[in-house]
């Protein structure tokens, strides 16, 4: 596992059982709880995808949180803070399994880092799986800065810079990026939050277009009708719970290029507008 890049994802919501049935219903997920009960972590084909904790009261809607791998928490922290970025929960320790922190960065989108004590099993790429995330911001310059001096990200700009600002980062060496950073355009509507979108993989057999009728039929609501993109073919839903996510087919992706703001329903009804 290669520092800076996603490690794991979860998503805090206050009706765990909503949230594994709707799930689970969806991508044939699996679960294993902690042995205290308040963590359950979703298998994908015996291999953790994700994990599930409940918050009784939550001020925001649900949210998937993803978490970037990091060498040591305590060091990650002061970068944060010496990088204009504040953090919402301190480095913590968890039954031997690896050090954990939640911060925001300075355009405010939450993100988590992880520390792990092992090698640390994350499914990601084929059907019910992690395969993407990108962070949809208003401040796209500062969100750079800030990333790539936290990991030393090369940029890729994949948009034209102005009317469509959507950058990749890339680790040095590698060919793939890790994650994607687009700035909020003109349809957005002023009072949307900056936050990550995190994409799960749906695959061929199953396809985007059943895949989002299994979805709302699962009780989930439609936010951006499925549509082809240079990225695969996505669809924006929103779960149960109001925790928002992308289905994606990636098998017909064409390039390594993120999809356009029409193409990622921009405009269409937003969650994160209060």
């Amino acid at each position: 596992m290669r520092f800076g890049t996603p490690c794991w994802i979860d998503l805090a919501t206050t009706d765990p059982k909503a949230s594994r049935d709707f799930y689970g219903g969806l991508f044939g997920w699996q679960y294993r709880a902690n042995p205290t009960g308040d963590y359950l972590t979703a298998l994908a084909d015996d291999v953790p995808a994700a994990g599930f904790y409940r918050v009784p009261d939550m001020p925001d809607a649900p949210a998937w949180t993803l978490y970037l791998a990091v060498s040591d928490s305590h060091r990650t922290a002061d970068r944060i803070v010496r990088l204009g970025g504040q953090i919402l929960m301190p480095p913590q320790e968890f039954d031997g399994q690896g050090s954990l922190l939640v911060a925001a960065d300075p355009t405010g989108a939450t993100i988590g880092f992880w520390e792990p004590a092992a090698p640390w099993p994350f499914a990601t790429g084929t059907k019910g799986e992690f395969r993407w995330a990108e962070l949809n911001t208003w401040d796209g310059d500062a969100a750079d800065k800030f990333f790539v001096d936290l990991f030393g990200y090369q940029l890729e700009q994949i948009g034209d810079g102005e009317d469509f600002d959507y950058t990749t980062w890339t680790l040095l060496g590698d060919s793939e990026p890790v994650a994607g950073r687009m700035r909020f355009g003109p349809d957005f509507p002023a009072a949307t939050k900056p936050h990550w979108m995190i994409y799960f993989e749906v695959g061929p057999m199953l396809g985007t277009d059943e895949a989002t009728v299994l979805a709302v039929r699962l009780g989930g609501r439609l936010l951006s009708e499925p549509a082809d993109s240079p990225f695969g073919r996505l669809s924006v839903v929103e779960d149960p719970a109001g925790a928002v996510f992308t289905l994606i087919d990636s098998s017909n992706r064409q390039t390594p290029h993120a999809p356009s703001e029409e193409e990622l329903g921009v405009g269409n009804d937003d969650p994160y507008d209060d």
